[in-house]
């Protein structure tokens, strides 16, 4: 079997292009369920040459000359189409082919199997859900004692994500199974919610944090019930521009997540960063607990006392009431628009 699907890779040998790589959109589930498959014009821009030979014309790459048939880090495996999880590590073993095997997909990942008579062999094709890319075949010839399946995939429709990148990037639910295994520590999430200027840009550098698992922006601060960003740009409402901050504290403390937030805005001007002025633009820490008011006052001191600014803070430290998430269009507002405007840089510690 080995040997006829290896004559089979070959015979399919497309020729590589390695200028581009894809690169999907942090994961989110609720966003998947609406996902829309680019338009073959926009996956050739996304894509390398050989990841679209491979996921939109079913293309095969060479056995033992691929991103993955050897890699034995612990992680997921997902479409580098669409970002959504189709295969474990734990799950990988080395079949002699030259390409990622896999025992059976990710629990809850969603593949599609279908009948596949090219070459004149009929084989089980597989194809994902969401992006109905090809990743490969299914054929009953792997380890018996679990299962007897063999998932051969191309590496080149894949992206593999780290074990200590799944978290960040939107895939926690699936980490369970590595904590069970001893491959990594449960995390722990805790919530911060800070102030300092425009929040595109802090949301920029904050995002980008190791430990940081997810940003949103939004607003805080103030008494007006569900604000829109029009009513907060008046300085009516009590809100302050502000960030929600997800954050892994086994791996990211708070206290170094606030010396972060120190080194990225001038906290020594009353509401304003820059040309950004209002009392929206406050800077201000919004403590969700006592242990994180305390930390904040420490920070800040030490801050105060270090001379690294050269003005007093004025930073709020002040009890976290509701977060109002801002409109969609200004989350990850630089990811999206890249050049847009930003008043803030990370300075040296």
């Amino acid at each position: 079997m080995i040997a006829v699907v290896l004559a089979v890779g070959l015979t399919a040998l497309v020729k590589h292009g390695r200028a581009k790589s894809a690169e999907p959109p942090a994961f989110e589930a609720e966003r998947m369920k609406g996902f829309r498959k680019p338009a073959q014009a926009e996956l050739k821009k996304k894509l390398s040459s050989e990841q679209f030979i491979v996921t939109q014309q079913c293309g095969t790459e060479p056995p033992f000359h691929n991103a993955y048939w050897d890699n034995h880090k612990p992680g997921i495996y997902v479409d580098v189409v669409s970002g959504e999880p189709l295969f474990s590590s734990l799950n990988k073993f080395d079949s002699g082919t030259g390409w990622p095997s896999f025992t059976q997909p990710l629990k809850g990942a969603d593949v599609v199997e279908k009948k596949d008579s090219t070459f004149g062999m009929a084989r089980t094709e597989v194809r994902s859900k969401m992006a109905d890319s090809h990743l490969g075949h299914v054929f009953d010839d792997g380890p018996a004692d679990k299962g007897g399946l063999r998932y051969c995939i191309n590496s080149a429709a894949l992206k593999f994500i780290p074990v200590e990148e799944m978290d960040q990037a939107g895939y926690g639910e699936y980490l369970e199974p590595f904590v069970q295994a001893g491959l990594i520590t449960a995390p722990v999430h805790e919530t911060a919610i800070l102030a300092g200027g425009c929040f595109w840009g802090m949301e920029e550098i904050i995002r980008k944090i190791p430990g940081v698992l997810k940003t949103t922006v939004g607003y805080s601060g103030g008494k007006t019930a569900n604000p829109t960003y029009e009513e907060v740009s008046t300085g009516s409402t009590g809100h302050a521009e502000s960030i929600q901050v997800e954050f892994d504290s086994t791996r990211l403390t708070y206290q170094t997540l606030l010396d972060y937030f120190f080194r990225m805005h001038d906290p020594t001007t009353l509401n304003r960063q820059h040309n950004d002025v209002g009392t929206q633009y406050r800077s201000a820490i919004f403590y969700t607990t006592e242990a994180q008011k305390k930390t904040a006052e420490a920070v800040k001191a030490r801050w105060d006392k270090s001379g690294k600014i050269g003005r007093p803070i004025t930073t709020e430290i002040t009890a976290s009431g509701k977060f109002y998430p801002a409109e969609d269009y200004h989350q990850k507002y630089l990811v999206k628009h890249p050049g847009g405007y930003t008043c803030h840089v990370l300075r040296d510690p």
